[in-house]
């Protein structure tokens, strides 16, 4: 089943070509073609993304991306077509919907189907849920088995092994911990209940004065400091459950700025990150203990922290569990992801709407 996945949650548009093919418990992806264009340095001088810039750089960009994958013809041979739906800002997600409808109804007059062609054979249009896509993005990873680091294919990955998993979901938007049973069946465990790890990481830079995005300028400056230098609360960390909150450690780097002007911003950022990181590895640890998990499984844009997932792959190591994380390319919006959670619906025969949803859950 070749899948054509179109992503627009927020600033990154993203267009996917992808081959699914084998069943839940043995799925197979194969990118054909993958094209993500950045809209960072239109949001980056109003601090963070603004919902009516982005849904304007989509409109613009899509149909550019569209023709660079050259999707049209009969040659093409389409069977389904998921864009994302929610959750996300919906000026964004309105767009991708709406070019989704067009370019849908575009295949079909190109590739009409034929009289007494059996339903599986016709041109789909699958709404995807943007968290199954990072949930999913683990089937994209290269498996990295216990303490022997044995790089295997994600390809043909068997279920017995893998679950129960742990899945921690860490984003600018969300912070979720999932305990999954197999690959159709999950029950959250808990969630931020205020800002996102994410969110939290692009404050505390715009506080350090650095621009938007904020993740990568915090882990390129805590490289060079002490991340004992400063001992900033770890919220929730002892909490019985398994939610999270970072209004707290965010205000308290702000008091600390304001109370230690001249105070070494390469510190500063080592310490936040270990308060930020500390929570989402403890408590990650603490869950895959209690549940068993074979497995945890990384994603979301944060997952492209390297000491996140160094110290996770250290816990797996430790618990005797498979670690997998996403390669780079994977972890911040991106359309193949949706294509492998779009594929996962149509096995599941599962279809979100076609509306744009903002607050949409997992």
């Amino acid at each position: 089943m070749k899948i054509l996945a179109i992503e627009t949650s927020c600033d990154d548009t993203a267009i996917a070509l992808v081959e699914a093919s084998g069943t839940m418990s043995t799925p197979k992806f194969k990118i054909l073609k993958s094209v993500v264009s950045s809209q960072i340095k239109i949001h980056r001088p109003w601090g963070g993304v603004v919902p009516n810039l982005a849904k304007r750089e989509h409109i613009k960009n899509l149909p550019k991306i569209f023709d660079k994958l050259k999707v049209k013809g009969k040659k093409a041979k389409v069977d389904a077509i998921c864009v994302t739906v929610g959750p996300g800002l919906e000026p964004a997600l309105w767009a991708g919907i709406t070019f989704a409808k067009e370019i849908y109804r575009q295949l079909k007059t190109e590739n009409p189907t034929k009289t007494g062609q059996p339903q599986a054979g016709k041109l789909r249009l699958i709404g995807v849920n943007h968290l199954e896509g990072h949930l999913y993005s683990f089937l994209l990873s290269q498996k990295t088995v216990n303490s022997k680091h044995k790089i295997l294919n994600p390809k043909s990955y068997s279920p017995t092994p893998i679950f129960p998993a742990i899945a921690l979901i860490v984003s600018g938007g969300h912070t979720i911990l999932l305990k999954m049973d197999s690959p159709i069946k999950w029950k959250k465990l808990g969630e931020t209940k205020d800002d996102a790890v994410g969110e939290s990481f692009d404050k505390v830079a715009k506080m350090l004065g650095f621009p938007y995005p904020g993740g990568p300028e915090i882990q390129r400056l805590a490289e060079k400091g002490n991340p004992n230098a400063v001992r900033f609360p770890r919220p929730m960390i002892g909490s019985k459950d398994y939610n999270f909150s970072y209004s707290g450690l965010k205000t308290s780097v702000l008091y600390y700025l304001r109370d230690n002007p001249k105070a070494e911003k390469e510190d500063v950022a080592a310490s936040f990150q270990e308060a930020a990181l500390d929570v989402l590895i403890k408590k990650t640890e603490r869950a895959a203990r209690e549940y068993g998990a074979k497995s945890i499984f990384l994603s979301g844009g944060v997952a492209a922290n390297s000491v996140l997932r160094n110290k996770l792959l250290v816990i797996s190591n430790k618990l005797g569990a498979n670690f997998f994380a996403p390669p780079m390319d994977f972890n911040t919006d991106n359309a193949v992801m949706i294509a492998v959670a779009g594929y996962m619906s149509i096995l599941r025969k599962k279809n979100k709407k076609l509306i744009a949803d903002g607050n949409m859950r997992i």
